[in-house]
């Protein structure tokens, strides 16, 4: 950690509405302008292209929404949080929304290190029969192994699913709590194309992402 990094606060927040077709690298540079504009005293990379330091937890693929994404901030002086958050609450960019702000410890893992899963909610959006959907995603927990391709290789989809099931609201939804780990990331489109579904015709929303455990006072 560099030596003018003196404060890391962990921020939760939504990703909906226009965000939806912000890709990841776009999502960064937003929040850059964003954090700008609630002048917080943000922390630089060294070098000639000097960048802002913060740090995601995970990509959201274009087209997702989140209630649940992470990202850390590296601050080169104190701020107290309510202070902080309540800059944050007014300057974020229009379909970003602050849920949560904490401290976290200057020289712990990084935020990618920590995190092990997380839950999605999948809206089919395709008339369906809900029987014979029922039926495929039993099978799909059944099975042993689900061999899929991604970039031209084989891989196993089984291992990276924790949980699969199917509720009926207002239009059928999928619940799927998915491994997102390095070498066994599991993705909710491709869960979704293994029970014949679209992904295109689905609305793919984040709703957790979990942490190797940490102790955090919320603001």
């Amino acid at each position: 950690m560099q030596t003018n990094v003196v404060q890391r606060l962990r921020m939760r927040f939504s990703k909906i509405g226009p965000t939806r077709f912000i890709g990841h690298l776009d999502l960064a540079r937003t929040l850059e302008r964003s954090l700008n504009r609630a002048r917080l005293p943000m922390a630089y990379t060294q070098g000639f292209n000097k960048r802002m330091r913060l740090q995601l937890a995970t990509a959201l693929p274009l087209g997702f929404t989140s209630e649940c994404e992470l990202v850390d901030l590296f601050l080169q002086e104190q701020i107290p949080l309510a202070e902080a958050k309540t800059r944050l609450e007014s300057k974020l960019a229009p379909g970003l929304i602050l849920q949560a702000l904490w401290e976290v410890p200057l020289k712990g893992e990084p935020l990618q290190n920590l995190l092990q899963s997380a839950t999605y909610r999948v809206t089919i959006l395709d008339p369906v029969e809900r029987e014979l959907l029922a039926e495929q995603v039993a099978e799909l927990l059944a099975a042993a192994s689900i061999l899929r391709e991604r970039r031209d290789k084989t891989y196993d989809l089984r291992p990276q699913i924790i949980s699969l099931s199917l509720t009926d609201d207002e239009l059928p939804t999928l619940h799927m709590h998915l491994w997102q780990l390095p070498g066994n990331t599991g993705r909710p489109d491709e869960v979704a194309a293994a029970l014949g579904l679209d992904p295109l015709a689905t609305r793919i929303h984040r709703t957790e992402l979990f942490l190797a455990e940490e102790k955090r006072e919320l603001v």
